[in-house]
């Protein structure tokens, strides 16, 4: 799409697709990247194959890996993840907010509705249904229960120094850090890249890639490996972080199926559903972006709105309320503390928790952050910080404060122990269980929970498919239908290898060397805005 108004635009030779091969495969046609789309492809089928003919050798395996990352490796993540949200605040401030994607003319293809649908949808669906309920309540307990040393290391899982005995602070304390991994942090993590991507894409004329953020530094030289390389890691982490997310969606749907209709649980059941739900996603994916992926996400937000309204009105209204407000300045009180990198004491909740988020994030960051790209033409850069930035975050808080509170409540006040003693995929249901109309809204969660499902899907298989087509966002429909299949294959595979912690292994160690890219990106994105003209 041609800029509207001014902007400096990258002169290159290279033009989108050039190094593309067309094929004719009976009906179908395809459209790829040689090097991006075959090594990424035949990395991920080799890891498919060793997977599943040695899977009782791989299980204790990928525990082992995501172990000795996030022990290892927890400063690193923790020091990105500021180092991403100190850069979105300066272009917030900074001259450089005033640059607008798409020309100094543009404006925007989405409503605010619409706009903020999406990028919610795709950004956090399943992860707030699986853990709205369960991350709150599990930061209370631990914290509640105080700290426990042995041999001089702590090996309690509460935040920071926790609240023994103080059920008033220890939910303070277990809000502010799940607010803190729900918050500013990952929406920064996926702001900085989305905004690379659409700016590099709507203002300097180059494909819509992860390597044409990177122009700046690497200059022609990235149309060769050093894009190579980068579009790979981008495939890859984001296909494992996707299948990461789908893993959590099937055993909570799994989990809400037994619940309310008694079907087993069990790998079989999970895989079952990755099987029907990325059929519904394959449909999704043939509409394309305005029929399949935002009609769903409008969907997705009128339900979740709805259960939102009704978890705040059946339960501690105005503890939920109140809560908003001093949930929000536990957070920013601890904030600090919370993000320091260094010279922790609670390593279990850093390492444990907060490495493998930020892992997590980030290997997520690619897909969300060129979807986000993909919707967002036509906004300043102050304009979009601010929106990708804030108002997801302060729903998030929202979402947590009712769901978490809720559960919190049920069991400080009403002694209910239901939801504590429930396996964590189940405790959303059983805090829902307690509440008037629980089969109503049981059933709903399980919908949303589905439907977060596809719209992850459906919304990666674009985007994957974009990569490794070269940057074309129009390139043939079976593309795009072989990714969105590919994505529940991987995520059965590590079902059936190991379960969720080799979902959560596989997502650690992709997001590693995706942090890295994504802190280089960061430098390359300022000079880029530094050349282009402001409002």
């Amino acid at each position: 799409m041609k800029p509207d108004g001014e902007v400096n635009p990258i002169d290159t030779d290279y033009q989108v697709g050039q190094d593309n091969i067309a094929l004719k495969i009976g009906p179908f046609g395809l459209d790829i990247h040689n090097r991006v789309f075959l090594i990424s492809g035949l990395f991920i089928t080799l890891f498919v194959f060793v997977t599943l003919a040695f899977r009782d050798d791989v299980a204790p395996m990928f525990g082992d890996m995501r172990g000795w990352l996030t022990s290892n490796l927890d400063w690193f993540f923790l020091s990105a993840g500021d180092i991403f949200v100190l850069v979105c605040l300066f272009l917030i401030v900074s001259p450089l907010g005033r640059v607008r994607l798409g020309g100094t003319e543009a404006t925007p293809d989405y409503t605010y509705a619409g706009w903020f649908s999406m990028l919610f949808a795709a950004g956090m669906g399943i992860g707030l249904m699986f853990y709205g309920v369960s991350e709150p309540l599990s930061h209370y307990a631990s914290s509640f229960g105080g700290t426990a040393v042995e041999n001089g290391v702590r090996t309690d899982w509460a935040p920071l120094g926790a609240a023994a005995g103080n059920a008033e602070e220890a939910r303070k304390l277990g809000m502010a850090a799940t607010i803190y991994h729900w918050g500013l942090h990952p929406w920064a993590i996926y702001a900085v890249l989305a905004l690379g991507l659409a700016l590099f894409s709507f203002n300097k004329g180059l494909p819509l890639t992860m390597r044409s953020v990177f122009y700046p530094l690497f200059g022609e030289r990235v149309w060769g490996w050093v894009g190579h390389v980068i579009d790979i890691l981008a495939v890859v982490a984001t296909l494992f972080g996707l299948a990461t997310s789908l893993g959590f969606g099937a055993s909570q749907a799994a989990s809400g199926l037994n619940f309310l209709f008694g079907i087993p649980l069990g790998t079989t059941t999970e895989i079952i559903l990755v099987v029907l739900i990325t059929m519904l996603a394959l449909v999704s994916v043939v509409a394309g972006l305005d029929a399949g992926v935002k009609r769903l996400s409008e969907i997705n937000m009128m339900l979740a709105i709805l259960l939102l309204l009704f978890v705040i009105v059946a339960g501690p209204t105005i503890a939920i309320m109140t809560g908003f407000f001093s949930n929000l300045g536990a957070y920013l009180e601890n904030l600090p503390a919370l993000a320091m990198p260094f010279g922790r004491e609670d390593v279990n909740f850093t390492q444990g928790w907060t490495a493998f988020y930020w892992a997590w994030w980030i290997s997520w960051s690619p897909f969300v952050g060129m979807f986000i790209a993909r919707v967002s033409r036509g906004r300043t850069v102050r304009e979009f910080i601010i929106c990708v930035l804030l108002i997801p975050s302060a729903a998030c808080v929202l979402w947590m404060t009712a769901f978490g509170g809720t559960a919190i409540d049920q069991v400080v006040n009403d002694g209910y122990t239901a939801v504590t003693e429930a396996a964590l995929p189940l405790q959303l249901f059983a805090m829902l269980d307690a509440l008037p109309f629980a089969q109503i809204t049981s059933f709903i969660g399980i919908v949303l929970v589905v439907v977060f499902f596809v719209t992850s899907s459906d919304s990666g298989s674009l985007v994957i498919d974009t990569i490794s087509a070269g940057g074309k966002v129009d390139a043939p429909v079976p593309q795009r239908v072989f990714w969105c299949t590919f994505e529940g294959l991987v995520a059965i595979v590590l079902l059936m290898g190991g379960g969720l912690v080799a979902l959560q292994a596989m997502a650690v160690s992709t997001g590693f060397p995706f942090t890295i890219v994504l802190l280089v990106s960061c430098v390359s994105l300022i000079k880029g805005l530094m050349s282009e003209p402001r409002d």
